[in-house]
């Protein structure tokens, strides 16, 4: 009996010393997963071992992006305006990627003729039009010009806006001199008319004034009001959501089929169609579970070539917030939509144009001054397989674009 008494003291000792011993592991897991959670590592220590894990376990040919540029210009260096003379007017037409050039032109001429500038409306190819605070930030735009140009938000009563006065696209001091200067001296107000004589968005090779002035209108003016970049963000993160397999990274695609068809891309190397881009996305290694907004508004039967390689492919209507379609996606609202694909377009990982044109040479230019270089251009690969580095476009690999004007 003395014994068994013994024994199960013995054993009761033991069971208490695993019972404390246990509690302890208990604590100390505890204690590891509070630390796991709570003790957050610095913004910057976050943001590297992500890119880092980007580069060691995406699948695909996905690149790192650089870092974002630094303007070269600044409002210290231009100066002071001159006190106004007159108004330039004019109106934003045909799409964002217009809008960009059009600013540049008209910062660029309101301050060579010192003259204030009025704040423009928006106006559609199908004729609607509507306010500039509509689509973008008027404080934005007014502040960013603050010292470099003055901006009325609307005309004195009196004052008639004056004659047109067309505008090539990177209009430069001489014709402002020759063909704008003598018609506004004589009128007191222009209203400027840009045209587009060609696409030229190429690198200059001696930087002046009236350039620091183009760059500054071209990359430093326009924001998105807040409701629109709400909506750019929601569909951005919707995206990376998608795109878990690819460690949250996604492509974005300048495919829109009424375009396609206007082109006529059979055989054509200034457009791709939807197959023809699958091929070459599956060529230069992305995989199947390859996440793909296209700028196409609506699904067409024609893109099921390229959802039957690529799966993960969505358009506006299928990723835009339920409560913003009604708003945004409509026929009168097409310029918003051609807003939203510009800057979709500019945060995607990486850009592919399936056209050749304005569009991809203005979102080029945005993403190079943000670091985002990874634009590749489609091409017809003979072979099986081919690497991405030799599609990147050579606004990046020869850095001739107007953006490597204006960032250092």
């Amino acid at each position: 009996m003395e014994y068994i008494v013994v024994n199960r003291i013995t054993m009761d000792a033991r069971q208490v010393l695993a019972g404390v011993l246990t509690i302890t592991m208990f604590v100390m897991l505890g204690d590891m997963i509070k630390r796991d959670h709570f003790d957050s590592l610095p913004v910057d220590s976050i943001h590297a071992t992500r890119k880092q894990s980007l580069l060691t376990n995406g699948v695909g040919p996905w690149k790192q992006d650089a870092q974002s540029l630094t303007s070269c210009w600044s409002k210290q260096l231009l100066g002071e305006p001159d006190e106004s003379q007159g108004y330039v007017t004019f109106s934003l037409t045909n799409g964002p990627e217009y809008h960009l050039s059009q600013i540049a032109d008209a910062v660029v001429i309101a301050r060579y003729l010192r003259a204030t500038l009025l704040l423009p409306d928006i106006r559609g190819r199908s004729g609607e039009q509507r306010k500039f605070e509509h689509v973008y930030d008027v404080e934005q735009f007014v502040k960013k010009l603050d010292g470099v140009v003055k901006v009325a938000k609307s005309l004195p009563s009196k004052v008639i806006t004056g004659p047109v006065v067309k505008v090539p696209s990177r209009v430069t001091e001489e014709y402002i001199t020759d063909n704008i200067e003598p018609m506004f001296r004589s009128k007191g107000n222009i209203r400027l008319a840009t045209y587009f004589p060609s696409v030229n968005m190429k690198k200059t090779k001696e930087n002046s004034n009236i350039d620091s002035i183009a760059c500054l209108g071209m990359f430093g003016t326009l924001e998105l009001q807040p409701e629109v970049n709400g909506v750019v963000e929601s569909m951005v993160e919707r995206l990376k959501t998608l795109s878990r397999k690819s460690n949250g990274q996604f492509i974005a695609v300048d495919l829109r089929v009424d375009m396609l068809e206007k082109k006529g891309c059979q055989g054509n190397s200034a457009c791709y169609g939807p197959q023809e881009i699958a091929m070459f996305l599956r060529k230069i290694g992305f995989n199947k579970d390859t996440t793909i907004y296209l700028t196409q508004s609506r699904w067409d039967n024609s893109l099921d070539a390229l959802k039957d390689l690529f799966p993960r492919t969505y358009t506006k209507e299928s990723i835009m917030p339920m409560d913003k379609k009604a708003r945004f996606l409509d026929m009168e609202n097409s310029e918003v939509e051609k807003v939203i694909d510009f800057y979709m377009c500019s945060e995607s990982d990486v850009f592919v144009p399936a056209i050749s044109g304005l569009f991809y040479a203005n979102v080029a230019g945005k993403r190079i001054a943000s670091g985002k270089t990874q634009i590749l251009v489609p091409a017809h690969i003979s072979g099986s397989s081919a690497s991405s580095t030799d599609y990147v476009s050579h606004y990046v690999s020869k850095k001739n674009h107007f953006a490597y004007s204006c960032f250092c």
